[in-house]
């Protein structure tokens, strides 16, 4: 894959010197040309020629090679036609119109090469995090290793402000963790002996003895690069809007050009219909629509990455969201203690909220904030553990705290199903003390006010079929959250591995979608055929997403929406109405109404009125929400 960049990095840089190069080489003829006129010339051409004749052969003959390459691989494309319109310039002598068409032809590509380079970026923000070494204890000594050498049950010792090199629990000291580059969630969390610690997150203050529970390649950062790694090899690549018109319009205007030369006898009419023909609405006036709309939706406070997410989105027909932070607030609260017969509501409030704060769960935040509400006082916890499937456990003056789920509760102490009230909507955690049941906590992430009237009028103003809930949360939680926003299809607990295997699902059926944030939701932002991610809070998520929504409002996304619908209706018609006109001219050309020279002339006109149409797209509406 790093040979494939290395590759696109080069070619992009390529025809970047190429643009900049032809750019100077007619400036400089322009001067020659029209304020300093010498009267010598070199090798029997003026010299206001030369840097023209320099532009055509530093630029104009690696694009041509490139184009005879795409050739032998069958691709037709408005490169082809540009191809043909130089080789027919030189052999009219139109030395200044081949050079313009080598500008138009490099400058398009450099236009648009960086978006195939994203794909390396978001790579690079991942390696990022993790240290190439650990501090790792060898015969009761701290020496620095490798990654790669880390076994599973090594001493590691994590200094303060590193990142974490392996998945492992802590076996000495104090300190807090920055973990939302997993979680999503802006939660600085504290450890103890007995916490697990992941891969990729940062120490703060105080320095940690861990044990590694995994190797580093088997940690949970390096499966979230290998997924993000492979979603990027297997993204499927679609074709340029203006290849695809290209596709058409190149055999169109060569078989008009032979059958003008067919039926005439004159060669002179084969070159004009060329020149006529050559594709400048395609090569400029596209690329010119899409920076506008970028620059239009940098202003409303988008960050597009890539430009081709403004050619597909209008097309995507399956909408698929994250749940927290994207169709909520991404702040759940506590809204109801349910005592067991036996324990107030504070005693378990405060032995909940005095475990919860060494925990990573997007629930913590919430039950610290009602326990200071409340004016409780928290209390030192001990052997704090949180292992997948078993909740968390911990000791508090000496007695065991365990929380857990309602599922998890009736196998263990089945009894207590008598004691439980009905469930409802909405998260929900289980609080045992001293392995007795002592009473549940429920809590919800409230909707974002705008989420349901957005949700509804995506169907019938734009044209989506499906609408899909994707979230890592719990079942209950994410289908209240579907009610609450008009949402039918639902996938709850969903690991970032399975978000991936189900959007590529649905990206191979029909284009789609995807909106999330969080490190969690880079996968399924890359494999969407567009991503948007909300906020700035991981480098890797923007990165990954095709657009970056800054202020995290869902009337962006529609805004998005409708600059992307915009910048495709006025690039068609800078592009069609082009080629029409093109068409028109080629058929005068190919009755004997047009010279080369009138042609080309004709060409720049139609050229200029292409370009100002598409200049349309960096002028905001009236307004760009309909809901």
């Amino acid at each position: 894959m790093h040979k494939a960049i290395s590759a696109v990095a080069k070619g992009s840089q390529l025809a970047n010197w190429i643009a900049l190069g032809s750019l100077v080489g007619l400036l400089l003829h322009l001067v020659l040309a029209y304020w300093w006129r010498p009267a010598g010339e070199l090798l029997g051409q003026p010299w206001a020629l030369w840097p023209l004749f320099a532009v055509l052969l530093g630029g104009g003959l690696p694009l041509l090679l490139e184009i005879l390459r795409r050739l032998a691989r069958r691709e037709l494309s408005a490169d082809l036609l540009a191809g043909i319109a130089i080789v027919t310039a030189l052999w009219l002598a139109q030395y200044l119109a081949a050079s313009l068409v080598v500008l138009m032809l490099a400058s398009g590509q450099a236009l648009e090469a960086y978006a195939v380079r994203r794909a390396s970026f978001a790579l690079q923000a991942l390696a990022k995090r993790l240290p190439l070494l650990a501090h790792c204890k060898r015969a009761d000594a701290w020496v620095d290793l490798p990654l790669e050498q880390i076994g599973v049950g090594d001493e590691i010792l994590l200094l303060p402000h590193e990142a974490c090199p392996v998945d492992g629990v802590v076996l000495d000291g104090r300190s807090s963790m920055d973990e939302s580059y997993l979680t999503g969630e802006p939660y600085v969390l504290a450890k103890v002996p007995g916490s697990l610690v992941l891969s990729g997150a940062i120490n703060g203050e105080g320095a940690l003895t861990i044990r590694a529970e995994q190797t580093a390649q088997a940690s949970r950062y390096a499966k979230i690069m290998q997924v993000m790694r492979d979603a990027e090899q297997r993204r499927p690549q679609l074709r340029r809007l203006g290849d695809q018109l290209g596709a058409l319009y190149t055999p169109l205007a060569v078989a008009i050009a032979l059958l003008a030369w067919a039926l005439s006898g004159e060669v002179l009419r084969f070159l004009a219909v060329l020149v006529v023909a050559t594709p400048c609405p395609l090569l400029i006036a596209i690329p010119v629509s899409i920076i506008s709309s970028v620059s239009l939706a940098a202003r409303r406070g988008i960050i597009i990455r890539d430009p081709a997410v403004l050619e597909k989105i209008d097309t995507c027909r399956v909408a698929i969201f994250d749940k927290t932070g994207t169709l909520t607030c991404g702040q759940p609260s506590l809204t109801e203690v349910l005592p067991a017969p036996g324990f107030s509501a504070n005693q378990v409030l405060l032995a909940l909220a005095s475990l919860e704060r060494y925990s990573r769960h997007p629930l913590a935040g919430a039950i610290l904030s009602a326990a200071q509400t409340a004016g409780l006082e928290l209390l030192e916890a001990s052997a704090v553990s949180e292992r997948p499937g078993q909740g968390l456990r911990g000791v508090i003056n000496g007695q065991p705290v365990q929380v857990t789920s309602r599922k998890q509760l009736l196998l263990q102490l089945p009894a207590a199903a008598a004691l439980l009230a009905p469930s409802a909507d909405g998260l929900e955690c289980i609080v045992l003390l001293a392995g007795q049941y002592a009473g549940a906590c429920r809590f919800h992430d409230a909707p974002r006010a705008e989420g349901k009237s957005f949700i509804n009028h995506l169907m019938p103003l734009h044209g989506f079929e499906r609408l899909l809930l994707v979230s890592g949360d719990r079942e209950s939680e994410v289908r209240y959250l579907a009610a609450q926003v008009g949402i039918d299809e639902v996938y709850a607990s969903q690991s970032p591995e399975q978000k991936l295997a189900l959007i590529r699902a649905e990206t191979l059926r029909a284009n789609t979608v995807f909106v999330g944030d969080g490190i969690n939701d880079a996968p399924a932002l890359t494999a969407a055929t567009v991503g948007i991610a909300f906020g700035q809070a991981s480098d890797v998520t923007a990165e990954a997403a095709g657009a970056v929504i800054l202020d995290s409002s869902l009337q962006r996304v529609d805004e998005l929406l409708h600059i992307g619908r915009r910048m495709r209706r006025i690039a068609l018609q800078s592009a069609l109405g082009g080629m029409a006109l093109s068409l028109v001219g080629m058929g005068l050309a190919a009755a004997g109404y047009l010279s080369p020279v009138a042609g080309a002339v004709a060409q720049e006109v139609i050229d200029a009125l292409a370009i100002l149409n598409a200049l349309r797209a960096a002028i905001p509406p009236r307004s760009l929400s309909d809901y």
